[in-house]
């Protein structure tokens, strides 16, 4: 199947001076040994470099671990994924017939594989700024406000934050039980904080997951009190 290369430069707003590199950036290895691994290599690095300087410049007042929490959001397989779908980007995706057949043109890997080889191809063809201004339009309504790095942290930070603001200790927390067989166990744990007598319990299917919830559920209790 040929690449309809004029529908693909007016998805991506970006003509190609050499077209072999649209192609190729679309071929996955199921398709050809000439393949876009090579440019999803680059396409990696390029993505989150320009996606570090975007937020340096949109948010001077948030600090490196918001920086970071908000592009590892940015740039993971799952938006990368998301992003492919908003362009139809699978109907231009060089496929095996096997790969195709096996549902490949959807599938979240291949998709964000195939963003990560066409932001080097453009890297390539147009350069650094024709590759910030493709992802700028690509990520412009996920980073709207600045609303959206608060909305990035866990509950676990928020609740570590809130208790530093007021000069308290930070919150404590404890494994109450572990329950179930070893591949599905489930765990019970406690928060406790300074403001408030009453611990706040979460289960989940990890500690971490398990403390996430008590933490959410501290921190639903606390804005209640305010």
């Amino acid at each position: 199947m040929a690449i309809d290369l004029d529908k693909l430069q007016q998805l991506l707003n970006h003509k190609f001076s050499d077209p072999d590199l649209a192609r190729l950036a679309l071929t996955h290895r199921s398709a050809n040994k000439l393949n876009n691994e090579r440019l999803e290599f680059l396409g990696d690095s390029l993505l989150g470099y320009i996606v570090a300087e975007i937020l340096f410049e949109i948010f001077p007042q948030a600090n490196e671990g918001e920086l970071s929490r908000l592009r590892a959001m940015l740039v993971n397989k799952t938006t990368l994924a998301e992003i492919a779908r908003e362009i139809d980007l699978k109907n231009f995706i060089q496929l095996g017939s096997g790969e195709k057949k096996s549902g490949g043109d959807n599938r979240d890997s291949i998709l964000a594989d195939a963003i990560e080889a066409l932001i080097a191809a453009i890297y390539l063809d147009g350069g650094i700024n024709s590759c910030k201004s493709l992802i700028e339009d690509w990520i412009a309504d996920r980073i709207a406000t600045e609303s959206v790095v608060e909305q990035q942290k866990d509950a676990k930070t928020k609740l570590q934050e809130m208790m530093q603001a007021q000069g308290l200790s930070l919150p404590f927390y404890s494994v109450l039980e572990i329950s179930g067989e070893a591949h599905e166990q489930k765990f019970l744990v406690e928060c406790r904080v300074d403001v408030m007598a009453e611990p706040q319990k979460g289960t989940g299917s990890s500690k971490r997951n398990a403390e996430q919830q008590a933490a959410n559920v501290m921190l639903t209790k606390l804005k209640a009190l305010t």
